[in-house]
Order: structure tokens, then sequence, then C-alpha cells
């Protein structure tokens, strides 16, 4: 192996080691709170602690766990400040999204959003509350792809997977919801596909306002 495949190697071992440990924080396998070690890592990835150190920096760089040489590595639960501050950029830029789409989707484009929007009746219906955030994600996300702006998509996933544990613990908190957010989401979509581009940034911002207060007034 030459050095350029070394260099080449050494960064698909990073971004591998990133994407296992977000995974294993968003689906709270690591709990917030709970301390960890990088040998438990290392041995649960079956990585070197060189590459899962790289992940470790970047993780705590956007605020996913807390490094120490005292206490070692624990899963970041996010301030409330943080998430209000999440939810306003989403609020902002999910209205402007969905005002800046609507009229100008395919059949294609169309097409996807259902094949979202059925899965998440089936998934709300049976108040399966892990599916139920994982859709809500990708449909929120999907909405976004369709701006074709990667500046606004990248924010748009950053802030998606900051805010994705908070949205499963609001989803179980208020499970007699999921039907009602269900429905906000196809109001959407029919509103973006009519061309109502008012009307869809109204119901975004109305759907996303009623999860941020929620969340305060707990």
């Amino acid at each position: 192996m030459n050095d350029g495949q070394e260099g080449t190697m050494r960064v698909l071992l990073k971004d591998q080691a990133y994407e296992k440990l977000k995974k294993l924080i968003l689906e709270e396998v690591f709990a917030p709170g709970v301390f960890l070690s990088e040998r438990q890592l290392a041995a649960r990835l079956d990585m070197s602690k060189t590459p899962l150190r790289s992940a470790l920096e970047r993780l705590e760089t956007e605020g996913f766990v807390a490094v120490s040489p005292q206490q070692g590595i624990v899963v970041r639960e996010p301030s409330l400040r943080e998430i209000v501050d999440l939810f306003d950029i989403r609020i902002a830029l999910e209205a402007f999204v969905v005002q800046s789409i609507a009229g100008r989707l395919n059949s294609e484009q169309v097409s996807r959003l259902q094949a979202n929007l059925q899965p998440q009746a089936k998934a709300a219906k049976a108040e399966n509350m892990v599916e139920c955030t994982r859709l809500d994600a990708d449909f929120h996300l999907l909405l976004c792809e369709f701006l074709d702006n990667r500046e606004i998509l990248q924010v748009m996933r950053g802030v998606r997977d900051k805010l994705y544990r908070v949205v499963l613990g609001l989803v179980r908190a208020d499970r007699g919801r999921l039907m009602i957010s269900y429905g906000e989401h196809e109001a959407i979509v029919e509103a973006v596909v009519k061309g109502q581009g008012e009307e869809a940034a109204r119901r975004s911002q109305e759907h996303l306002e009623y999860g941020k207060k929620f969340l305060v007034t707990r």
C-alpha cells in the first residue's frame, strides 16, 4: 500500500468511526449523561484509537459529546437554550424552503413525499415512536433537498442530527399528537403541490412552533 492509499484508508476509518458513533448516540444506545472510555468505544467499533479520537473530536465540536481528561467521554444533552436556537433556525429556514418550492415540484418529487407520508400514517397509528421520529426527520429533510440549495441542506442536516433525540423525546412525551403531526405534514405537502407558498410557510411555522413551545413549557 502506498502513501496515498494509506492516507485514504485513514480518512475512511475516521469517517466510519464518526458515522458509527453518531448513530449510536442518536439511537440512544449511548444515552445522555453516560460516561464512556476510549477502550470501551474502540472495542465496540472494532477500531484502533486513532480514528476513534478523530471522530470524538468532531463529535465534540458538533456538541454531541464532551471529552475530559479527568472524567472521560460523556454523551451531552443539548441545553434548553440550544434547543430553542435550533428550533428557531428550523422555523425560519423551513418556512423559506416550502415557500420557495411551492408549485415547483415535479411528479417524481411529489411521489417521494407521498412515499414518506404513507408509512408515517401507519407508524403513527401503531404509535411506533422511533419510526415516526425517523420518518419525520426524513420528511423535513426531503423538502429541503428539493430546494436544491446545498448550503441550506447542509445546515438542516446538522440541525436534524442535533435535534433528533429531542424530537424522539417529544414524540414519546406527547404520543397523542402523532396523527395530528402526520396531518400537518399532509397539509404542508398539499399547499406546496398547489403552489400556495404563503400557506405552506404558515403551516410549516405552526407545525414547528408547537414542538418548540411544548419543550419550553414542559
